[in-house]
């Protein structure tokens, strides 16, 4: 009984860490999919992300305030995503430069304004806990924590998280209602596989696109916010470390989906949880593995997937395609 209850104990602790890893890239994977569902190839999730962490850092350091941080790094995210909009929609700009530029100039600049501000290196001073989105324990969690089962994984899993996870959760379902049960989300479906159609029924398809544009800045916000000031208590250069692409990843393998790009992430938030676990740990029949190998098993699936080994996934027929208004 009592090695069922520690392997319980663990997958439950595993649950939990995975839903954490997992919550930015859900966010991340949400917004990449209103700007791809539209037409628009949106490779700068990366960078978008990376500033919304450093904005929110930055923002919540000095006033003292998360939540002041979180719409600081909205606002940049979505600033960036007008930007890659400006180059790509207005201008017919190559949209894969676009976000890789968006990127790159994102990574130089969020260390050259740590530096210049803060004099630490290119990252932000440790934020105070009223900086920061603190866990929030739910209704009687720590009560029922003794309770077989059910206890430890209401108190572990279900409560226990800072509202953002709650957000990224909550953003799924929000996503499947706007795509699939709105007249925007008709209409966004519509002008990633046929913006002629959509221009010929007299709706703007740079107008769409660009409100497209805008929900995902917010939610990229959403998610280096949760990284610098949920997740982590600052913002050290590179925090996102790829998580932007895994996202994308993670899009393409859900085939553009709300629901199966929810469980990609949750996949890849898996790989990385047992990663951190196995660190140090010894493998019957293997030894402890070397702990880049783990480190490296999430990026690995990244490759795998985009390689399109498992299915294949058919994306939306306008993606990257600039539209030009017939006359």
């Amino acid at each position: 009984m009592t090695d069922l209850a520690d392997l319980w104990l663990l997958s439950i602790l595993t649950l939990d860490a995975t839903i954490r890893v997992a919550a930015p890239l859900i966010l991340c994977a949400m917004a990449g999919l209103f700007s791809e569902r539209s037409g628009v190839v949106d490779i700068g999730l990366e960078g978008k992300m990376l500033a919304g962490a450093f904005a929110a850092a930055a923002t919540a350091y000095v006033t003292g305030n998360a939540w002041l941080g979180l719409l600081a790094a909205m606002a940049v995210s979505t600033a960036l995503a007008m930007l890659h909009g400006f180059a790509c929609i207005t201008h017919r700009g190559d949209q894969v430069v676009s976000g890789v530029a968006i990127n790159v100039l994102v990574a130089g600049l969020t260390i050259v304004l740590g530096i210049a501000w803060f004099s630490q290196g290119g990252q932000t001073p440790p934020l105070a806990s009223d900086g920061r989105f603190r866990a929030l324990v739910w209704p009687f969690a720590t009560a029922v924590r003794e309770v077989p089962v059910i206890g430890q994984l209401y108190a572990e899993v279900i409560s226990g998280h800072n509202i953002l996870v709650y957000v990224a959760l909550l953003s799924v379902p929000f996503n499947w209602w706007v795509v699939y049960r709105t007249r925007f989300g008709l209409r966004l479906r519509a002008v990633g596989e046929s913006p002629s159609a959509v221009d010929t029924a007299g709706i703007s398809v740079t107008f769409l696109r660009y409100r497209a544009l805008l929900f995902t800045g917010a939610l990229c916000g959403i998610a280096g916010a949760y990284l610098s000031t949920a997740q982590s208590a600052a913002f050290v250069r590179d925090m996102t470390a790829g998580k932007g692409y895994i996202a994308l990843a993670a899009l393409i393998f859900g085939k553009w989906r709300p629901v199966p790009a929810l469980m990609a992430c949750l996949l890849f938030g898996f790989l990385d949880a047992v990663a951190t676990r196995l660190q140090g740990v010894e493998i019957p029949g293997i030894g402890r593995a070397p702990v880049a190998l783990i480190q490296a098993l999430p990026y690995a699936l990244t490759v795998i997937l985009l390689a399109g080994f498992i299915g294949k996934a058919i994306a939306p027929r306008a993606i990257g395609v600039p539209y030009v208004k017939e006359r």
